[in-house]
């Protein structure tokens, strides 16, 4: 007997459904699990009936809801209630999903400003109104899914690994949950760490940090955070780099960014770096931008306006 699946996608950008893709030729063994009766991307399903003669946004029952991006006008949120009312199991899929991803870098901006900006330039005069007809009304900002709906599974980054989308999907569908890593990136990280030193400031990361040779093995090379690059590894969920030992950033010789949000659940990425930065004699007020801090984790009202 096959399991019935409904996706969703709200505020996001469908990497996270690229990720399905790219499972590969293991989607062949997903699909002959599953029937997906309700997915946006991949089939016609109108919200409304295929007619158009429903009177509120209908999903089909299903036995796992999957749903991509965070939460940020009315329609978004009546989408991801009706998911959780059809769906017995929901999946939070990417990091707009688990922690309000890049699009809750807004909620450091209330709507009218971020409306001013977008239709606005130096060179124009500001608009008398904002088009609203047949456009859904926005909320006050932007949701992780778990601030409006009950979530039973979440799987962060941005987007996340095709390798753990897979074995969560199959250990769900086989009755056999997949065991999710729980450790920091820096915990999963090979390269070479020599403890404090020297470093009192850090630096934008406009140069290749240093390595002995090009083809110099990842694990030879010196941490970049201690190299004075800003990575965001010590207060972030590890897992970007699948059943790879090595984090997806790191492996091209760039700082993590932080994309899988931090390592527990309900962590504050912005405070905890600054906290291992200080604990280290860091000078806080050398980071290139404080919003490096909250990139992919402003949900949770971790990023509010200035008063």
């Amino acid at each position: 007997m096959t399991a019935k699946v409904a996706e969703e996608w709200l505020n996001a950008c469908s990497g996270c459904e690229i990720s399905l893709v790219d499972m590969g030729e293991r989607l062949l063994d997903v699909l002959q699990l599953v029937e997906f009766v309700h997915i946006p991307v991949l089939m016609d399903h109108k919200y409304y009936g295929q007619l158009g003669d429903k009177k509120h946004i209908h999903i089909p029952e299903a036995d796992v809801g999957i749903i991509s991006g965070g939460i940020r006008n009315k329609e978004h949120l009546e989408i991801a209630e009706e998911m959780r009312k059809q769906c017995k199991l929901i999946i939070a899929l990417g990091t707009c999903a688990t922690h309000g991803g890049i699009p809750a870098l807004a909620n450091s901006y209330t709507n009218n400003q971020v409306l001013d900006r977008y239709y606005s330039t130096e060179t124009t005069d500001k608009p008398d109104t904002y088009p609203s007809e047949g456009l859904p009304e926005l909320l006050d900002c932007t949701y992780a899914l778990d601030e409006k709906i009950k979530v039973d599974v979440y799987l962060p980054g941005c987007p996340p690994h095709s390798d753990q989308v897979f074995s969560a999907l199959a250990g769900l569908l086989t009755g056999n949950p997949a065991v999710l890593p729980n450790k920091s990136v820096c915990d999963t990280c090979p390269t070479v760490r020599k403890g404090k030193g020297d470093l009192k400031q850090l630096r934008r990361f406009l140069q290749s940090p240093h390595y002995n040779a090009p083809n110099e093995p990842i694990d030879k090379m010196h941490c970049l955070l201690e190299q004075g690059f800003l990575c965001m590894g010590p207060v972030t969920k590890g897992g970007c780099g699948g059943d790879s030992i090595h984090p997806r950033c790191i492996s091209a010789r760039v700082p993590c960014r932080g994309c899988y949000g931090p390592v527990k659940h309900d962590g504050n990425q912005m405070l905890d770096m600054l906290n291992a930065l200080a604990s280290n004699q860091i000078d806080i007020k050398s980071l290139p931008e404080t919003t490096s801090l909250s990139r992919f984790s402003g949900a949770h009202h971790n990023l509010r306006p200035k008063k």
